[in-house]
C-alpha cells in the first residue's frame, strides 16, 4: 500500500499549479527547514534594520494536527487548486471508514470505525494536511504565515507601536482553525519579541481564545534555538552538548578497533551532522568564543580517527555556497529576489545593512560567498 501511495503522491504532485503558497516549506523540491529558518530571520532582521521597530513571532501549535482533517472538507479545496475529481474522490475514500483498534496487552478492543483525520505513518498523509492548509496565508503585509507542515509561524512587523495588523492576524488564524476543524493549543503556543529599541514600551501579550500566550526568551523553533536577542548562545550550547555526547560513543567504537573508515563514517554520520545541521542560518552570527569551542570538538574527533576532517569554517563556506546556488536555481524560492544582479551583470548585490544582524545573515553571508568564487 505504501508503494502505491508513493505513485499518489507523485501523480498529485504533477498535477498541483505552481502558485502554491511559497512559504509552505514542507514536502516539496529544494525546500528544507533551514530554509524555513533563515526566511523566518530574514524577514524578521531586514524588519529591524529601520530604528524604531521591532518584531512579535508566534509559534503555533496546533493538537494532533493530522487526526483533524475533515476529509469533505479537504477534497472542496483539491478540487479549487485543481486536482481531477477521480482523484478527489479517490483521496475520499482512502481516509473514509478507518478500521482502528487498541491494544494493551493481551487485551484487544472492538473496531471503531473512523471519518475524520489522516492516518498516522502514511505516505501521502504530510502532503494531504500541507494542501488542506495551503489558504492558511498572512492577510496583512505586515505579517508573514511561515509554513512547515502543522509547525506554524507568523512574524508581526510592527513599525510605530501599532500591532493592529499582527492582532487582526492572530485572531484571522485563530478563526480559520475553527473553520477547519484544527485545535489551536494556547498552552503550547509561544510568543517571541525580537526589540532592540532604546526605549521599549510595555508590551501588552496576545491572547487566543481567552488564554494569554506565554512570551519566552528562547524558543527551539524546527530544531534551531532562537533567542531574543539573535546571539545563538542558546543554540550553540545546545549543539556542543550532543556533539560531546556522541563523542563518547567514537571513542568506544575507537577501543573496539573499529577501521578508520568506519570511525569516519560514524563521525560524518553522527556528530557533524550535528554540527552542522541549520549551520548557514547560526554560524556567522555566533561569537568566537561559541566557535572555539564547537571546534574543539571536531579537534577531538580528528585525534579519535587518525585523520583531520573539515573544520567547522570550511564546512560552513561549503554548505552555505551550495545552498544559495540552489535557490538561484530555483525562481519561485521565496529567497529567490533576494540575488539581485549588479549592472554588470558578473556580480550581486550585497544587501544594504546598519547593523551586524543582517550583514552577518544567511543570504547576506551566501551572495558575498557566490561572488567571492565567481
Amino acid at each position: 500500500m505504501k508503494c502505491f501511495e508513493k505513485l499518489v503522491r507523485r501523480h498529485i504532485m504533477s498535477c498541483l499549479p505552481p502558485t502554491l503558497d511559497p512559504l509552505q516549506f514542507a514536502y516539496r523540491a529544494n525546500r528544507s527547514t533551514e530554509d524555513a529558518v533563515a526566511t523566518t530571520l530574514h524577514t524578521t532582521i531586514s524588519h529591524l534594520e529601520v530604528q524604531g521597530r521591532y518584531a512579535r513571532l508566534l509559534f503555533v501549535d496546533f493538537s494532533s494536527a493530522f487526526n483533524t482533517i475533515l476529509p469533505d472538507r479537504l477534497i472542496v479545496k483539491l478540487l479549487e487548486i485543481g486536482l481531477p475529481s477521480t482523484t478527489c474522490r479517490w483521496i475520499r475514500d482512502f481516509l473514509s471508514d478507518h478500521v482502528q483498534r487498541v491494544r494493551v496487552g493481551p487485551h484487544l478492543s472492538s473496531a471503531l470505525s473512523l471519518n475524520t483525520g489522516s492516518p498516522q505513518g502514511c505516505v501521502l498523509s504530510p502532503l494531504l494536511y500541507t494542501l488542506y492548509t495551503h489558504d492558511c496565508v498572512s492577510s496583512h503585509p505586515d505579517n508573514t504565515v511561515i509554513k512547515f507542515a502543522d509547525d506554524t509561524t507568523v512574524v508581526g512587523l510592527i513599525s510605530g507601536g501599532d500591532e493592529t495588523a499582527y492582532r487582526a492576524e492572530v485572531q484571522r488564524l485563530s478563526d480559520w482553525c475553527v473553520d477547519n476543524n484544527l485545535d489551536l493549543n494556547t498552552t503550547k503556543t509561544k510568543e517571541l519579541v525580537v526589540d532592540f529599541r532604546r526605549r521599549k514600551s510595555e508590551l501588552q501579550p496576545v491572547s487566543i481564545n481567552g488564554e494569554c500566550v506565554e512570551r519566552v526568551s528562547s524558543f527551539k523553533f524546527l530544531g534551531v534555538h532562537i533567542d531574543t536577542d539573535l546571539q545563538w548562545s542558546s543554540n550553540t550550547s545546545a549543539v556542543l552538548k550532543k556533539a560531546q555526547q556522541r563523542l563518547h560513543f567514537l571513542r568506544i567504537l575507537r577501543k573496539m578497533d573499529l577501521k578508520k573508515e568506519l570511525l569516519a563514517v560514524f563521525y560524518r554520520c553522527s556528530i557533524e551532522s550535528v554540527l552542522t545541521y541549520c549551520i548557514g542560518v547560526w554560524f556567522s552570527s555566533c561569537t568566537t568564543a561559541h566557535r572555539k569551542a564547537l571546534q574543539r570538538v571536531i579537534n577531538m574527533a580528528q585525534k579519535i580517527i587518525g585523520h583531520p576532517p573539515p573544520s567547522l569554517k570550511d564546512l560552513y563556506s561549503t554548505r552555505c555556497l551550495k545552498r544559495a546556488h540552489s535557490i538561484l536555481r530555483d525562481c519561485t524560492h521565496p529567497g529567490h529576489r533576494v540575488f539581485k544582479l549588479l549592472p554588470s551583470g558578473r556580480r550581486f548585490r550585497l544587501l544594504r545593512s546598519r547593523t551586524n544582524r543582517l550583514k552577518d545573515s544567511f543570504y547576506n553571508r551566501a551572495i558575498a560567498l557566490i561572488n567571492a568564487n565567481s
